[in-house]
């Protein structure tokens, strides 16, 4: 061992010491270089004592920050070190590309022992990265309940409630006594570590009811379940899409849900938990998509970020030779009026932003069904009101500096009522486009953007130059 390693295990204590009570996370919300300086210096020095004192008593989303700040070498060696310490439970908070890495490097034997302690949801959300061969031998380590359990969850598709849901839940008939129900709660060692809901099921496992756990302390042990329950609040569909799940979540200030099968029989629970993660993800997989990145991570490497970004960026370059060829149109006019190239990109460039203001709006009420059907025609009408209101402030404001700046107040009228034309058809492209995908069973968050764009673009100059050609009588 260098000296350097014998001086930093002499100074560890004192490091210890400070972090002990410390948090890991700075003032803006990142991982404190200090402490990840320390981390590092540990994994090199192989220093278990620290690694165990102050890494491995993080909590799951703390240990998945650590992961995702640190090398992707330091990752594999903490984990190594760590051994049966390290929380497996901390890959549901990475990326799946640091995730997968790290499951890369375990053996089958250790995942399937993490797994067995852990939720069936968190089980799930690390099993469905792994290739079926891996996931069959997972399995086959599992206890038989637990991996029928298990199997039930990952033959949902993905990205709907049954993949989601947590399969340990608490059901009773509803002949039982609150008192029957209240001593299996506590002899049961099966039972999940926590739960606010009891499910009242028949002998078939169909849901007939659930009662709050604060209705059951204050209800005598004599009284029957049947008389006490309350028909289930908005059980979940297990095929129903994730977002639509957590959007009755928000809608009924639910703290958690039954989720049932094609048969209403109870198959699973959905937990408050899960939908937050679930409200972030899509609301990070919309942002993505509006900017054309797919579900892209940071950690992911430069040749499958450029493959992710290519087929967005290549429909781009082809609306782009559509504008250019508008542009083509009215050479002549460009030619003899050489202000008119100056001005143009202000004419598109200000609908592009219009139109992504109003699309950015669109697509987002979209996902959340604040915008339908019924009241389309109302904000169609309030957009174009905005892009008319828009277009007459700054083209006047653009008339007046293109008219002064080029000493003609011809050109000055010609830019704003370009601009006045271009902002109308920007608000109503970036409402429109979006609609219309979504009538047709495309996704807007993924389509719109290269639309809108191009709308503007092609408007904007063909507005612009066509009026210079009408206007200055070029043929």
């Amino acid at each position: 061992m260098s000296d350097t390693g014998e001086d930093h295990r002499k100074e560890a204590p004192v490091a210890a010491e400070f972090l002990e009570d410390a948090d890991i996370y700075s003032d803006d919300g990142s991982v404190r270089s200090d402490y990840l300086m320390h981390v590092g210096a540990a994994i090199a020095d192989r220093d278990l004592l620290y690694l165990r004192q102050h890494v491995a008593r993080l909590h799951a989303s703390e240990m998945g920050d650590l992961l995702e700040a640190i090398q992707a070498e330091q990752r594999r060696m903490l984990v190594s070190l760590l051994g049966d310490d390290f929380d497996l439970s901390a890959l549901t908070e990475v990326d799946e590309a640091i995730r997968l890495d790290i499951v890369e490097h375990l053996p089958n034997d250790r995942i399937a022992a993490a797994l067995g302690e852990m939720d069936s949801d968190d089980a799930v959300y690390i099993l469905e990265d792994l290739d079926a061969e891996d996931q069959e031998e997972i399995l086959a380590k599992l206890p038989f309940t637990e991996r029928v359990r298990l199997r039930r969850s990952l033959d949902y598709p993905e990205s709907t409630a049954g993949r989601r849901m947590q399969t340990e839940f608490v059901a009773v008939p509803p002949f039982w006594t609150v008192g029957q129900t209240i001593d299996y709660m506590r002899e049961d060692d099966d039972l999940p570590e926590s739960f606010t809901q009891i499910f009242v099921i028949d002998p078939t496992f169909k849901l007939l009811g659930a009662l709050d756990l604060d209705r059951v302390l204050r209800t005598k042990r004599s009284v029957k379940i049947e008389t006490i329950m309350r028909e289930t609040n908005h059980p979940v569909p297990a095929e129903m899409d994730q977002e639509e799940a957590a959007q009755l979540f928000e809608q009924y200030d639910l703290l958690s849900a039954a989720v049932v099968d094609e048969n209403n029989r109870l198959v699973g629970v959905l937990t408050i938990d899960d939908v937050v993660d679930v409200i972030q993800e899509e609301a990070e997989e919309d942002l993505m998509r509006l900017g054309g990145v797919g579900d892209e991570e940071l950690s992911d490497s430069v040749i499958s970020t450029s493959r992710s970004r290519v087929p967005w960026l290549a429909v781009n370059l082809l609306t782009a030779f559509l504008a250019a060829s508008v542009i083509g149109l009215f050479e002549a006019t460009i030619q003899q009026i050489v202000a008119l190239a100056i001005l143009m990109p202000i004419v598109a460039g200000m609908g592009g932003n219009a139109g992504s203001q109003t699309m950015t709006v669109t697509v987002r009420a979209l996902a959340t069904r604040d915008l339908d059907i019924h009241n389309a025609w109302r904000i169609v009408r309030r957009e174009a009101g905005v892009g008319l209101l828009n277009g007459l402030l700054f083209g006047l404001l653009i008339g007046i500096v293109a008219g002064a700046w080029f000493q003609d107040i011809n050109l000055g009228g010609i830019i704003a009522a370009a601009m006045l034309i271009n902002m109308i058809a920007a608000a109503l492209a970036g409402i429109m486009i979006p609609l219309l995908l979504d009538r047709y069973g495309a996704d807007p968050a993924v389509s719109s953007a290269v639309f809108v764009t191009t709308v503007t673009d092609v408007t904007g100059f063909m507005a612009f130059l066509g009026l210079a050609t009408w206007w200055f009588g070029i043929r």
